[in-house]
C-alpha cells in the first residue's frame, strides 16, 4: 500500500452540512428555567385534559406532556400532516392564534364514544360534519378552560375556539416567522392511543416567564446584604434570670419539686435572641393572648 492510498484510507470523504442564519434578536430555544416552568404547567394540562377527557366520552382515558420547544411557524406546520384537524383559538389582542392538533379520525373516536357507542372504531380521516363539530368544539372549550387553569399568570388573555381546518399548510395561524411554545402530547382513550400538539404564540407566554439568569449590580452589595438579612425571619423569647442547679438534682426531679429561681418580681424579662439578650420587657395581654412590653434596649457596639 503506498503512502498516498494509506492517507486516502484514513482521512473521510468530505460532509456537506446545511447552513441556517441564527438571529439572535429571536433565539430559537427556551432557556432552561423558562423550559422547566413550562414543562410543569404543560404537565398539569394534560392532567387536567385526561380527566376532562375521561368525563366527557365516559372512557378512561389518560393525556401525556412528552416534549416542550420552541419553534417558528412555519417549521412547526411543516412537521404536521397535510391532512390532520387543527382547532384555531383566538387570544385577546393579539393576531396569532394558538393552535390544538390531532387527527380527526381520533377524534371522530371521541365522538362515538360520546354518542354512546362501546366500541374503539378506526373512521377515515375527514372532516366533521356538523353535529361532529359542535361535539368536538365543546370538548375543546372545556380544554381550553383546563390549559387557562394550568398556565396561571403565564397566559393572561383570554382564548377561545374560533375555527377548526383541515389543512396544515393553509390554516395560517400566526406569519411563518412567528415563534411559537410548540408541546407535544400523548393521549390514550380506551384502547386506542393517538397524539396531539398545542402552539401557543411565544409572545403570549414568554413575557410572563421574565428574564432568563437575570443579574443585578453588585456596586451596592453591602445594603443588599443588610436588607436581606433584615427579612431574615428569627426566633425571640422571653427569659428569667438562669438558676444553677447541679445534675444530680435535676436527675431526681419529680412532679410537685419547686425550683427557686433568682428572678424578683419587679425585674422585667430578658428579651433573647439566639442566647443574646437585646431588650428587657414586662409582661403584658394583647386581647387573650400573652404579649411583652419593651422598656429598654440593650446597646450594642
Amino acid at each position: 500500500m503506498t503512502v498516498q492510498e494509506h492517507i486516502a484510507i484514513g482521512v473521510p470523504a468530505k460532509q456537506s452540512f446545511a447552513v441556517e442564519p441564527y438571529d439572535f434578536r429571536r433565539p430559537t430555544t427556551l432557556a432552561r428555567e423558562h423550559s422547566r416552568v413550562l414543562e410543569l404547567a404543560f404537565e398539569t394540562f394534560a392532567r387536567q385534559w385526561g380527566t376532562q377527557l375521561t368525563a366527557k366520552v365516559r372512557v378512561v382515558s389518560q393525556v401525556t406532556c412528552e416534549q416542550v420547544a420552541m419553534q417558528t411557524y412555519d417549521e412547526y406546520a411543516a412537521s404536521l400532516p397535510a391532512t390532520t384537524a387543527m382547532v384555531l383559538c383566538a387570544i385577546e389582542g393579539m393576531e396569532s392564534k394558538a393552535v390544538i392538533q390531532f387527527p380527526a379520525s381520533a377524534a371522530l373516536t371521541w365522538v362515538s364514544y360520546m354518542l354512546g357507542s362501546n366500541q374503539a372504531q378506526t373512521p377515515p380521516e375527514r372532516k366533521f360534519t356538523q353535529i361532529e363539530q359542535a361535539l368536538v368544539r365543546r370538548l375543546f372549550d372545556d380544554a381550553l378552560e383546563d390549559l387557562r387553569y394550568s398556565l396561571g399568570i403565564l397566559l393572561v388573555a383570554s382564548i377561545t375556539v374560533d375555527a377548526i381546518q383541515y389543512n396544515s399548510q393553509f390554516a395560517q395561524a400566526a406569519a411563518t416567522s412567528d415563534l411559537m411554545v410548540v408541546s407535544s402530547f400523548a393521549i390514550r382513550v380506551g384502547d386506542s392511543s393517538t397524539t396531539a400538539t398545542l402552539a401557543l404564540p411565544a409572545e403570549a407566554v414568554l413575557p410572563q416567564l421574565g428574564e432568563s439568569n437575570p443579574t443585578t449590580t453588585v456596586a451596592n452589595a453591602k445594603q443588599l446584604v443588610s436588607a436581606q438579612i433584615g427579612r431574615v425571619p428569627v426566633e425571640v423569647s422571653l427569659q428569667l434570670a438562669p438558676v444553677h442547679v447541679k445534675p444530680s438534682k435535676i436527675l431526681g426531679l419529680v412532679v410537685g419539686d419547686v425550683l427557686r429561681i433568682p428572678h424578683p418580681q419587679h425585674r422585667p424579662l430578658d428579651v433573647m435572641v439566639d442566647g443574646q439578650a437585646i431588650a428587657r420587657a414586662a409582661v403584658g395581654s394583647n386581647g387573650s393572648r400573652l404579649a411583652c412590653v419593651v422598656i429598654t434596649t440593650e446597646e450594642k457596639s
